[in-house]
């Protein structure tokens, strides 16, 4: 077992091309003997986003402070603290902070078997 704190973390910036002012903490890896899952925090600044981008593997989304909207290039579903996500596997996504204050949120995605 292990407990810590999520911002004992370091916070990485999202460089991926199309996203702006978001940073990543790698909560729960392989590394630390997780098979199935990872979990993430993502920090959004006020005007931020993720890239529009698919993938073959889902999200599972709780959203813990401020407010957004999901974006799947053509229309947008807006979300706030205390909503939950679900982006299928396969479904364009982008996740933009339409508030003033930082939107985090927990993002878990399954590791891939090969």
């Amino acid at each position: 077992m292990n407990v810590f704190r999520y911002d004992t973390v370091q916070a990485e910036d999202v460089n991926t091309e199309g996203a702006s002012k978001v940073k990543v903490r790698w909560l729960i890896t392989k590394e630390m003997g997780a098979e199935n899952f990872a979990m993430r925090i993502f920090e959004v600044e006020p005007a931020g986003y993720s890239p529009l981008h698919v993938h073959p593997w889902e999200h599972e989304v709780f959203i813990l402070e401020g407010e957004g909207q999901l974006f799947d290039g053509e229309k947008a579903a807006p979300f706030k603290a205390g909503d939950v996500v679900f982006v299928p596997s396969n479904e364009k996504h982008q996740f933009k902070n339409s508030g003033k204050k930082l939107l985090k949120f927990i993002c878990l995605i399954p590791y891939t078997k090969k």
